[in-house]
């Protein structure tokens, strides 16, 4: 096949995946869903300017929105896409979130764009919940904390299923990306940003969250263009090989069971010095210290693979706190077992 019907073809395939996934994310009334980024210098990835990343969009799809890949002296390589797609994640669930506790709800179900899985929440409230006089504030600090813990685990989720063989524009390969090196730590930068543009009284979500990941990133040591494209070529061979659909062989299977998420950082990075900065996770706690308790349940609704699943879970039913642990450690097994190298 010639160089030009390849990339007509190419072309043609990422329009209809893009088609896909706008419509998903549109009808399911939450955030749209992105298509994401391998940190592979390979065929079709893109690694943008950092100085020049264009304006958040929330909604519709824009062409202003930069995506792909940056790579950070602190952060490795950071998927923008990732970073947009949970920060909007956890955007909506924190209305989701205020909506269901101020009418004192039982609870409320989600699914991430373009994805079948249900997340099933269910609250119970305090005791004295009735005659509390401070609600909005105390809803505000359990919406701001509970939203990433559920929009963070929903992508792990999303992370795991792939690695379960899901294909959610039901053509394209996404084995290969399945907690692929730079994953686990974008989405835990975009929750965390999530939360920050979402309390921002001075600017609307989109422009704070464009704000947000400037910051964000000159925090971690955002490096130019050219670096990010030598990091990922510095690993060829090594952590990926291939190149129209490149086999990942580094995976990063660190989803916080510790607390915090390290990075994986490529090493001799000129002007970096090697230091990862772990990030904590989100937890409960500021949930169940204003007396609230939660029960978080996935319902996969995969036909295909959700037995490979319950079976490596050991479970018919999935709750992230008590199976991720589990999938976790199978999936590890399954990496030696295939010959990847992985970070944890």
């Amino acid at each position: 096949m010639n160089k030009k019907v390849l990339i007509i073809k190419e072309t043609a395939y990422i329009g209809i995946i893009i088609g896909l996934m706008v419509v998903a994310g549109c009808s399911l009334g939450g955030p749209r869903a992105r298509i994401g980024h391998l940190s592979t210098d390979t065929f079709g990835i893109v690694f943008p300017d950092p100085n020049n990343l264009g304006r958040h969009s929330y909604g519709p799809i824009s062409f202003w929105e930069g995506s792909g890949i940056v790579y950070t002296c602190k952060g490795g390589h950071i998927d923008l896409d990732h970073i947009r797609g949970n920060a909007d994640a956890t955007h909506f669930l924190i209305k989701k979130i205020r909506t269901t506790l101020s009418k004192k709800r039982k609870g409320f179900s989600f699914n991430l764009g373009g994805e079948m899985s249900t997340h099933v929440i269910r609250f119970t409230y305090p005791e004295n919940w009735d005659r509390q006089t401070n609600k909005d504030k105390i809803i505000d600090e359990v919406a701001y904390s509970t939203a990433p813990y559920l929009a963070f685990n929903a992508t792990a989720w999303h992370e795991i299923m792939t690695w379960f063989g899901v294909h959610f524009a039901l053509v394209e390969p996404e084995f290969n990306s399945a907690f692929s090196w730079e994953d686990t730590y974008s989405n835990l930068v975009g929750t965390q940003l999530g939360v920050e543009a979402t309390i921002d009284a001075e600017h609307g979500y989109d422009e704070a969250m464009t704000i947000a990941i400037y910051r964000r990133l000159r925090e971690l040591g955002v490096q130019p263009r050219s670096t990010a494209i030598a990091a990922s070529d510095k690993v060829r061979g090594q952590w990926y090989t291939g190149n129209f659909v490149p086999d990942v062989k580094m995976r990063n299977f660190d989803i916080g069971l510790d607390g915090t998420v390290t990075p994986t950082l490529v090493p001799g990075i000129n002007d970096c010095d090697g230091k990862p900065l772990s990030l904590p996770v989100p937890t409960l706690d500021t949930l169940r210290s204003c007396g609230f308790s939660m029960t978080y349940e996935i319902k996969p609704n995969v036909i295909l693979e959700q037995g490979r699943i319950f079976k490596a879970a050991g479970s018919k039913r999935i709750f992230p706190k008590e199976h991720f642990p589990i999938l976790i450690e199978y999936m590890k097994k399954d990496a030696i077992r295939r010959g990847y190298k992985y970070d944890e």
